[in-house]
């Protein structure tokens, strides 16, 4: 059974949602720059952690 969280820990994840989900969309517009095949590897596994991150993350929102 989860805990229930209190309101402090509930705004603080919901900091931590937006603050990561402008990460993986400066990520995702970034690679569209970037020409460097290995950076670019590099970024898409950035893109591919971060998107698990937030679905973990959002889940405790649940």
């Amino acid at each position: 059974m989860r805990q229930k969280l209190g309101v402090h820990e509930t705004l603080e994840l919901h900091e931590l949602v937006t603050f990561k989900s402008l990460c993986l969309t400066k990520a995702s517009l970034m690679q569209g720059l970037v020409t460097d095949p290995i950076l670019k590897e590099i970024m898409q596994n950035d893109v591919t952690m971060t998107s698990g991150h937030l679905e973990e993350l959002k889940n405790h929102l649940i």
